[in-house]
Protein backbone atom coordinates (compact mmCIF):
# COMPACT_ATOMS: atom_id res chain seq x y z
CA UNK A 1 0.00 0.00 0.00
CA UNK A 2 2.81 2.41 0.53
CA UNK A 3 4.50 1.64 -2.34
CA UNK A 4 0.86 2.68 -4.28
CA UNK A 5 0.53 5.44 -2.35
CA UNK A 6 3.74 7.02 -3.28
CA UNK A 7 3.33 6.24 -6.60
CA UNK A 8 0.11 8.37 -6.69
CA UNK A 9 1.61 11.67 -4.84
CA UNK A 10 4.86 11.50 -6.30
CA UNK A 11 3.32 11.93 -9.79
CA UNK A 12 3.37 15.53 -10.19
CA UNK A 13 7.43 15.57 -8.35
CA UNK A 14 7.90 13.06 -11.16
CA UNK A 15 6.19 14.40 -14.66
CA UNK A 16 8.34 17.48 -13.80
CA UNK A 17 11.63 15.44 -13.24
CA UNK A 18 10.78 13.48 -16.43
CA UNK A 19 10.68 16.46 -18.50
CA UNK A 20 14.15 17.67 -17.54
CA UNK A 21 15.51 14.35 -18.55
CA UNK A 22 14.15 14.21 -21.20
CA UNK A 23 15.42 17.65 -22.01
CA UNK A 24 19.09 17.01 -21.00
CA UNK A 25 18.87 14.16 -23.24
CA UNK A 26 17.55 15.59 -26.01
CA UNK A 27 20.09 18.41 -25.75
CA UNK A 28 22.88 15.97 -25.00
CA UNK A 29 22.38 13.78 -27.65
CA UNK A 30 21.74 16.48 -30.60
CA UNK A 31 25.27 17.93 -29.21
CA UNK A 32 26.47 14.62 -29.60
CA UNK A 33 25.42 14.03 -33.19
CA UNK A 34 27.39 16.81 -34.31
CA UNK A 35 30.96 16.06 -32.11
CA UNK A 36 30.49 12.50 -33.71
CA UNK A 37 29.67 13.24 -37.14
CA UNK A 38 33.02 15.89 -37.06
CA UNK A 39 35.08 13.13 -35.33
CA UNK A 40 33.82 10.41 -37.51
CA UNK A 41 34.48 12.54 -40.96
CA UNK A 42 37.79 12.88 -38.80
CA UNK A 43 38.72 9.43 -38.58
CA UNK A 44 38.19 8.56 -41.69
CA UNK A 45 40.00 11.59 -43.42
CA UNK A 46 43.23 11.15 -45.61
CA UNK A 47 45.99 13.09 -43.26
CA UNK A 48 46.86 11.71 -40.33
CA UNK A 49 46.99 14.35 -38.40
CA UNK A 50 43.02 14.58 -38.35
CA UNK A 51 42.81 10.66 -37.74
CA UNK A 52 45.44 11.33 -34.73
CA UNK A 53 43.29 13.40 -33.03
CA UNK A 54 40.00 11.49 -33.47
CA UNK A 55 41.39 8.71 -32.17
CA UNK A 56 42.72 9.91 -28.99
CA UNK A 57 39.51 11.49 -28.57
CA UNK A 58 37.24 8.06 -28.86
CA UNK A 59 40.09 6.17 -27.01
CA UNK A 60 40.29 8.56 -24.18
CA UNK A 61 36.73 9.15 -23.45
CA UNK A 62 35.48 5.65 -24.09
CA UNK A 63 38.42 4.60 -21.89
CA UNK A 64 37.32 6.34 -19.23
CA UNK A 65 33.94 6.39 -17.00
CA UNK A 66 31.13 9.10 -17.82
CA UNK A 67 31.08 9.99 -13.66
CA UNK A 68 34.94 11.04 -13.86
CA UNK A 69 34.24 13.02 -16.99
CA UNK A 70 30.94 14.49 -15.16
CA UNK A 71 33.00 15.79 -12.76
CA UNK A 72 35.65 16.96 -14.62
CA UNK A 73 33.45 19.67 -16.29
CA UNK A 74 31.26 20.34 -13.04
CA UNK A 75 33.95 20.80 -10.54
CA UNK A 76 36.70 21.86 -13.00
CA UNK A 77 35.43 23.86 -15.74
CA UNK A 78 33.47 25.72 -13.44
CA UNK A 79 36.90 27.18 -12.09
CA UNK A 80 36.92 28.89 -15.26
CA UNK A 81 33.30 29.27 -16.49
CA UNK A 82 30.17 28.15 -14.70
CA UNK A 83 28.27 26.28 -16.66
CA UNK A 84 25.44 25.45 -14.57
CA UNK A 85 24.67 21.76 -13.53
CA UNK A 86 22.44 21.33 -17.02
CA UNK A 87 25.14 22.43 -19.19
CA UNK A 88 27.68 20.54 -17.17
CA UNK A 89 25.42 17.34 -17.49
CA UNK A 90 24.71 18.22 -20.89
CA UNK A 91 28.25 18.16 -22.21
CA UNK A 92 29.59 15.70 -20.38
CA UNK A 93 27.00 13.29 -21.88
CA UNK A 94 27.11 14.77 -25.22
CA UNK A 95 30.83 14.30 -25.38
CA UNK A 96 30.84 10.91 -23.99
CA UNK A 97 27.74 9.80 -26.55
CA UNK A 98 29.70 11.91 -29.46
CA UNK A 99 32.51 9.18 -28.64
CA UNK A 100 30.18 6.19 -29.63
CA UNK A 101 28.49 8.23 -32.12
CA UNK A 102 31.42 8.69 -34.27
CA UNK A 103 32.49 4.96 -34.20
CA UNK A 104 28.54 4.45 -35.32
CA UNK A 105 29.00 7.31 -38.43
CA UNK A 106 32.29 6.23 -38.84
CA UNK A 107 30.93 2.26 -39.93
CA UNK A 108 27.92 3.49 -41.80
CA UNK A 109 30.04 5.94 -44.23
CA UNK A 110 32.98 3.14 -44.43
CA UNK A 111 29.90 0.72 -45.45
CA UNK A 112 28.79 2.60 -48.58
CA UNK A 113 30.41 1.33 -51.92
CA UNK A 114 33.43 3.52 -52.92
CA UNK A 115 32.32 3.87 -56.26
CA UNK A 116 29.34 6.10 -54.95
CA UNK A 117 32.00 8.55 -54.23
CA UNK A 118 33.87 8.10 -56.92
CA UNK A 119 30.98 8.27 -59.24
CA UNK A 120 29.85 11.64 -57.75
CA UNK A 121 33.27 13.02 -58.09
CA UNK A 122 33.57 12.28 -61.96
CA UNK A 123 29.96 14.16 -62.19
CA UNK A 124 32.07 17.45 -60.68
CA UNK A 125 31.30 17.13 -57.10
CA UNK A 126 33.82 18.09 -54.30
CA UNK A 127 34.78 16.03 -51.63
CA UNK A 128 32.42 17.51 -49.33
CA UNK A 129 29.10 18.12 -51.73
CA UNK A 130 29.70 14.31 -52.93
CA UNK A 131 29.20 13.25 -48.32
CA UNK A 132 26.23 15.80 -48.14
CA UNK A 133 24.17 14.74 -51.02
CA UNK A 134 25.15 11.13 -51.54
CA UNK A 135 27.03 9.58 -48.71
CA UNK A 136 25.95 10.76 -45.98
CA UNK A 137 21.83 10.62 -46.32
CA UNK A 138 22.76 6.61 -47.37
CA UNK A 139 24.96 6.20 -44.23
CA UNK A 140 22.14 7.68 -42.09
CA UNK A 141 19.50 4.88 -43.24
CA UNK A 142 22.13 2.13 -42.08
CA UNK A 143 23.30 3.74 -38.76
CA UNK A 144 19.60 4.46 -37.24
CA UNK A 145 19.32 1.13 -35.35
CA UNK A 146 22.91 1.45 -33.63
CA UNK A 147 21.97 4.96 -32.94
CA UNK A 148 18.90 4.29 -31.34
CA UNK A 149 20.31 2.35 -28.92
CA UNK A 150 23.15 4.84 -28.29
CA UNK A 151 20.22 7.04 -27.38
CA UNK A 152 18.76 4.89 -25.10
CA UNK A 153 21.54 4.45 -23.24
CA UNK A 154 22.56 8.25 -23.25
CA UNK A 155 18.52 8.31 -21.68
CA UNK A 156 19.78 5.82 -18.77
CA UNK A 157 23.09 7.44 -18.62
CA UNK A 158 21.38 10.97 -17.95
CA UNK A 159 20.28 9.56 -14.87
CA UNK A 160 24.12 10.20 -13.01
CA UNK A 161 23.33 14.32 -13.49
CA UNK A 162 21.93 13.69 -10.38
CA UNK A 163 24.98 13.60 -8.55
CA UNK A 164 25.85 17.47 -9.76
CA UNK A 165 22.54 18.42 -8.19
CA UNK A 166 20.05 18.46 -11.22
CA UNK A 167 16.73 17.39 -10.56
CA UNK A 168 15.73 14.93 -12.96
CA UNK A 169 14.53 11.15 -12.22
CA UNK A 170 17.17 9.88 -10.30
CA UNK A 171 17.46 13.49 -8.51
CA UNK A 172 14.22 13.37 -7.36
CA UNK A 173 13.72 9.78 -6.45
CA UNK A 174 16.96 10.28 -4.07
CA UNK A 175 15.53 13.66 -2.71
CA UNK A 176 11.70 11.74 -1.83
CA UNK A 177 13.52 8.51 -0.74
CA UNK A 178 15.54 10.71 1.97
CA UNK A 179 12.90 12.56 2.71
CA UNK A 180 9.92 10.08 3.38
CA UNK A 181 12.63 7.11 4.38
CA UNK A 182 11.28 5.08 1.83
CA UNK A 183 14.75 4.34 -0.79
CA UNK A 184 13.29 1.18 -2.21
CA UNK A 185 9.93 2.71 -3.23
CA UNK A 186 11.43 5.81 -5.15
CA UNK A 187 14.19 4.06 -6.59
CA UNK A 188 11.33 1.43 -7.97
CA UNK A 189 9.11 4.62 -8.90
CA UNK A 190 12.23 6.10 -10.90
CA UNK A 191 12.90 2.98 -12.30
CA UNK A 192 9.25 2.82 -13.98
CA UNK A 193 9.77 6.39 -15.07
CA UNK A 194 13.03 5.40 -16.86
CA UNK A 195 10.90 1.99 -18.40
CA UNK A 196 8.29 4.52 -20.01
CA UNK A 197 10.60 6.59 -21.59
CA UNK A 198 13.06 3.85 -22.72
CA UNK A 199 9.99 2.08 -24.36
CA UNK A 200 8.72 5.24 -26.01
CA UNK A 201 12.01 6.05 -27.49
CA UNK A 202 12.26 2.48 -28.66
CA UNK A 203 9.29 2.98 -30.32
CA UNK A 204 9.89 6.31 -32.35
CA UNK A 205 13.64 5.05 -33.42
CA UNK A 206 11.22 1.83 -34.76
CA UNK A 207 8.74 3.77 -36.45
CA UNK A 208 11.71 6.17 -37.74
CA UNK A 209 13.66 3.13 -38.92
CA UNK A 210 10.22 1.76 -40.78
CA UNK A 211 9.68 4.58 -42.41
CA UNK A 212 13.50 5.40 -43.84
CA UNK A 213 12.88 1.45 -44.97
CA UNK A 214 9.76 2.47 -47.25
CA UNK A 215 10.94 5.89 -48.92
CA UNK A 216 14.01 4.05 -49.61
Amino acid sequence: MDFLYYLVTSIPFFIRAAAVTVELTATALAMGMVIGLVFALMKISGRRFWRCIADTYITVIRGTPLIVQLFAIYFGLATIVDFGSFWSAAIALAVHNGAYIAEIFRGGIQSIDRGQMEAARSLGMSYGLAMRRVILPQAFKRVVPPLGNQFIIGLKDSSLAAFVTMKELFGVSMQLASTHFAELQFYTIAGLYYLVLVVLFTFLVNRLERRLKIES
